[in-house]
């Protein structure tokens, strides 16, 4: 029972970590994309976001029959994976959110 207790407890603080961690970027740098901010963005929070992708997928497999008994797998899904695996992935180096533009659209 001591290992759940454990397992349940780092990945809220992981959760908690990694949604601080942007918060905080997005307050230190501003929306203008700068070295800095790709840095840490790198460094930070990218492998953050690869964690936080990994133990979201791993809850929603834990939550799958609850969520397939109460009609919501597709927004369990959203929420647990899809979502953190955009701000991972699909984020443009730097920028602090996925929905800003890409680094291809910035230069025309």
């Amino acid at each position: 029972m001591n290992f759940w207790k454990r397992a349940v407890l780092a990945l809220t603080m992981a959760a908690a970590f990694s949604v601080s961690v942007p918060a905080l970027a997005a307050q230190q740098y501003s929306e203008a994309r700068t070295t800095q901010a790709a840095v840490v963005d790198a460094v930070v929070a990218r492998p953050l976001g690869v964690l936080v992708t990994g133990a979201g997928a791993l809850l929603f497999a834990v939550s799958l029959p609850f969520s397939a008994l109460g009609g919501n797998v597709g927004e369990a899904a959203e929420v647990l994976v899809v979502k953190p695996a955009r701000e991972t992935f699909a984020r443009c180096l730097g920028c602090t959110s996925s929905a800003q533009k890409s680094a291809k659209n910035d230069i025309e």
